[in-house]
């Protein structure tokens, strides 16, 4: 067992990181990841950028020069909330382990079942959660 001081200081040092970690966005996630391979890929610390008040990071320099020719291209949709959660009247974020690209479109889910709703009629939700997100955002 850590004595309490060992384990103040432990957490002292981990705070600025974590302070980091809460400003980047998609969770670390490499946002150009999610259409050229499909996937949530963690981007590294190393290549990053800021964009929208944000770092974003990347799994490699490609990934970062493509971002960085048109950030809105890639930035998820509803600004990372659930369309599921919207259309249910709850701005709620989504989860950048859960993600659908609709057309040019990323977007984020609070849940594997929530992704699995919204697959089953992607236009009904997007129109509810597009709906919703001009009044809960304000």
């Amino acid at each position: 067992m850590l004595k309490p001081a060992i384990l103040a200081t432990l957490i002292a040092g981990l705070l600025p990181s974590l302070a980091l970690a809460a400003s980047w966005a998609l969770g670390g996630m490499d946002a150009v990841a999610y259409r050229t391979q499909n996937a949530a890929v963690p981007g590294q610390a190393t290549i990053a950028t800021r964009w929208g008040g944000q770092e974003w990071h990347f799994s490699s320099e490609d990934h970062r020069a493509l971002f960085e020719a048109n950030p809105r291209a890639y930035a998820p949709g509803f600004d990372g909330h659930c369309p599921v959660s919207l259309a249910e009247g709850q701005l709620r974020e989504g989860n950048p382990r859960y993600f659908a690209i609709v057309g040019q479109r990323l977007y984020f889910f609070r849940s594997n079942e929530a992704r699995g709703q919204f697959a089953a009629d992607p236009r009904r939700w997007l129109m509810e959660a597009k709906a919703a997100f001009v009044k809960l955002a304000q």
